[in-house]
């Protein structure tokens, strides 16, 4: 009787043990589970024209970003439909084999929505006027766009479990032209 008893408890604490791995693990993967969200504007571009192009040092910009995000696993890219943006976005987009899907930066607030609902690793390219602003919202903070001589910020919006974080990174990147 006495065996029989150390074998049902034995038996009792693998069973909570496997029930505790097994909760433990979901609650893991929920706490690990995170979102990523990269914003950066598009590159230097071509002096005041309608839809312009990027410049040389601009389309260097554009590969030293798709470098920097060499190592990234995306899932998703996204650009405004600029001509600028879409350069910007292509280095990185065909270094990945991933189509660009275009946005509509009139539509911040529901372009946001529709971000955090992915729960994938993307890249956004905008302007100066909508990329720290779209940062604010995907975070729950207002923020205002930003000069447009600035081309070097890279915007990285962490989702954990609900809770999102920003840290806004410096691109290495000198143009000598």
């Amino acid at each position: 009787m006495h065996k029989f008893s150390i074998f049902m408890l034995v038996i009792a604490l693998l069973s909570g043990f496997t029930c505790f791995s097994s909760t433990a693990a979901q609650l893991q993967s929920k706490e690990t589970a995170k979102q990523v969200i990269y914003l950066v504007r598009h590159a230097e571009k071509q002096s005041a024209r309608k839809d312009p192009e990027l410049t040389e040092c601009g389309l260097l910009r554009a590969q030293s970003i798709a470098k920097q995000l060499e190592l990234i696993t995306l899932d998703t890219v996204y650009s405004t439909g600029t001509k600028r943006t879409m350069q910007t976005a292509l280095p990185t987009a065909s270094s990945k084999n991933i189509t660009i899907n275009k946005y509509d930066a009139t539509l911040l607030n529901d372009f946001a929505q529709q971000l955090l609902k992915k729960n994938q690793t993307i890249l956004v390219v905008g302007h100066s006027n909508t990329t720290a602003v779209l940062a604010g919202l995907l975070i729950g903070e207002e923020f205002t766009s930003f000069d447009e001589s600035i081309y070097d910020r890279l915007y990285q919006v962490v989702i954990i479990a609900g809770q999102a974080q920003l840290q806004i990174l410096q691109q290495n990147f000198q143009c000598k032209g």
